[in-house]
């Protein structure tokens, strides 16, 4: 069941009342929603409400609280995927599933063999950032990823913001992505950034800067050689499966 975030100056005590705009016109006009029914509430501070319709207005819809939690719907890890800009449908695919897997923020850069000439793709900055947060609500996801604005390859070898920085590179002898996890040491503020290149992979010139940065972790991710889309999911899993913390509330 897909949620819809609230602010808690729209609860009162076990009353929540829908005034947003956009959330009304979904429950109320796209999903038909009728007294009776059952919906799920986020605010900003995590709390979730198990609500009851109890009236829908012109412009407001009258809820009552049955139920109150704090889902622990967040990744613990401090995931960035650093990606480059792909064709619309596999691209607006890369968002969904990145958002669904809890990176905290998506960046899109330009590489050699994109696709995407650079004005087009920074047109669509607010429709991917619009992806995202409808990918947010539907799998209860508790804080929305950020989509920045365009990068370049030379800003991902540069950042200092990231702790550790790890390349998917192909068809080069280098480290698997797996014996590379094994041996880092993280913890809930290490700032992991994933880069992921396009289709046909990264150019001779890429490669090069790439190698220029000894801090940046050149991995494989295995023998088969992947599209760019399956490549986000599987290295964004494998980073999840080694490196996010056993205890799940």
């Amino acid at each position: 069941m897909p949620h819809f975030f609230i602010s808690t100056s729209d609860v009162n005590q076990d009353i929540i009342t829908i005034s947003d705009r956009q959330n009304f016109h979904h429950i109320a006009k796209v999903l038909r929603a009728k007294i009776g029914e059952t919906l799920l509430l986020a605010d900003e501070n995590g709390t979730q409400y198990k609500v009851i319709v109890k009236n829908i207005s012109s412009k407001t819809i009258t809820t009552k609280v049955v139920e109150r939690n704090k889902p622990n719907h967040i990744l613990a890890l401090n995931l960035f995927l650093v990606q480059s800009v792909l064709k619309t449908d596999a691209q607006n695919f890369v968002i969904q599933k990145a958002t669904e897997l809890g990176v905290k923020k998506i960046i899109p850069f330009i590489s050699d063999n994109c696709v995407i000439k650079p004005s087009v793709a920074a047109q669509k900055i607010d429709k991917w950032q619009k992806i995202a947060n409808e990918a947010t609500k539907q799998c209860e996801r508790l804080d929305f990823p950020t989509i920045e604005q365009l990068s370049s390859l030379k800003d991902f070898a540069e950042n200092k913001d990231f702790d550790i920085k790890i390349a998917c590179v192909e068809r080069e002898d280098k480290l698997t992505l797996k014996a590379c996890l094994q041996k880092l040491e993280t913890d809930s503020n290490t700032k992991i950034a994933i880069l992921i290149g396009p289709e046909g992979g990264f150019s001779s010139s890429e490669i090069t800067l790439l190698n220029k940065y000894p801090d940046i972790y050149k991995v494989s991710l295995g023998k088969l050689i992947l599209r760019a889309e399956t490549a986000v999911i599987t290295a964004i899993s494998n980073v999840i499966y080694e490196l996010e913390p056993d205890n799940i509330e």
